[in-house]
């Protein structure tokens, strides 16, 4: 079973997303639209699961299943939708988890906005985003062999960060 694990803040995460941002557009090519680095590994001084979550965002969801061989071939297991319609989700590493993907159709603006939104309101946040780091820690130490109760720990503070933040959001795409 794999071990809960928080680290502090790594600069290093920025440099693990680009370089694998660039193996994924090689697959995707025209296919593409944009991808982001999203979640927690995403904002500067936040701990985080050492995990690059990434949010490629493409034409058609549907053609994306025809890519699952050379994803395979990059170490990522394909999962589907994985619990999430119109997302496509991988996730490469068995014990020593390194990414996921969180694919999304180009107009799917509910799920996309929903990871920019918490991504830069923590970026724009520090006193949220250290307070989620510190729960995320206090979490780990609690259950370091039991993904679950982390992530229903927590739960409570992702949906009420998740509401600032889309509150928060929407007011910044209306500025801009």
């Amino acid at each position: 079973m794999r071990k809960v694990v928080v680290s502090n803040y790594d600069p290093h995460w920025v440099h693990l997303f680009e370089e694998e941002a660039k193996r994924i557009c090689d697959i995707f090519k025209d296919e593409l639209v944009d991808i982001h680095h999203i979640g927690s590994t995403s904002v500067p001084g936040l701990k985080a699961k050492p995990i690059i979550d990434m949010m490629p965002v493409v034409k058609d969801v549907e053609k994306i299943d025809s890519y699952n061989n050379e994803m395979i071939q990059l170490g990522y297991e394909p999962l589907g939708e994985n619990g999430l319609p119109g997302r496509r989700y991988y996730r490469k590493g068995e014990d020593d988890r390194t990414h996921h993907v969180h694919l999304f159709q180009w107009n799917n603006h509910s799920e996309i906005d929903r990871h920019l939104a918490v991504r830069d309101y923590l970026r724009k946040h520090p006193e949220a985003a250290k307070q989620y780091g510190e729960l995320k820690a206090k979490l780990a130490a609690l259950f370091p062999h039991d993904i679950k109760g982390y992530m229903d720990g927590k739960d409570l503070f992702v949906k009420n960060l998740e509401q600032h933040a889309q509150e928060w959001y929407a007011k910044q795409v209306d500025k801009g």
